[in-house]
């Protein structure tokens, strides 16, 4: 059987405005050309995959059922856009968590490999044809770790396409990502 390619992306500063430790949907403001990127990766037959590391659950600040609530909110509208998320994946831990069982460097928390391994195994993922689109170094490391062919770092601060590390690179806007898919 045929391996499917994934698009993994990270929430915050990718699919949303990065505000800080985001858990309500009044603040979820969209990144400008998320909906056309994964419009054009699902025409070209990507699984689109959510990878996202949610410390402030485990720190306290907010809820897992305040993330859940998001999440169905934040689905929804892609949805309404005509696009499927396949599945979200978080990670409460951190290791300065204040809740107990969440205060740990547990395998899921990016830079570590363990959502996108888990989406890979869960969806029988070809990770070389897959890409991994984050804002932070985190996500390319975790990207890299798991064996994703192609990692772009999103950022406006950077030279234009500067290679980072093998298998990566990095961009200034969803557009620009959306050309190499």
């Amino acid at each position: 059987m045929a391996k499917d390619k994934a698009l993994f992306l990270d929430r915050d500063g990718v699919i949303n405005v990065d505000h800080g430790y985001t858990h309500k949907k009044e603040g979820f403001d969209f990144v400008d050309g998320i909906f056309n990127l994964c419009r054009v990766a699902a025409k070209k037959r990507y699984k689109i995959f959510v990878v996202t590391n949610q410390a402030g659950i485990g720190k306290g600040y907010y809820l897992e059922s305040d993330f859940f609530e998001l999440t169905s909110w934040m689905c929804e509208q892609f949805r309404l856009e005509g696009i499927n998320i396949e599945k979200v994946y978080f990670s409460p831990y951190h290791i300065d968590a204040v809740i107990e069982k969440y205060k740990e460097d547990h395998l899921s928390r990016k830079p570590n490999p363990g959502m996108l391994l888990q989406a890979q195994e869960e969806f029988n993922l070809d990770m070389k044809s897959s890409v991994m689109v984050g804002d932070k170094k985190s996500d390319i490391e975790a990207g890299l770790a798991a064996g994703v062919g192609l990692n772009i770092h999103l950022s406006l601060d950077f030279e234009r396409g500067k290679p980072m590390r093998k298998s990566s690179i990095q961009l200034g806007s969803l557009a620009e990502v959306e050309a190499l898919l």
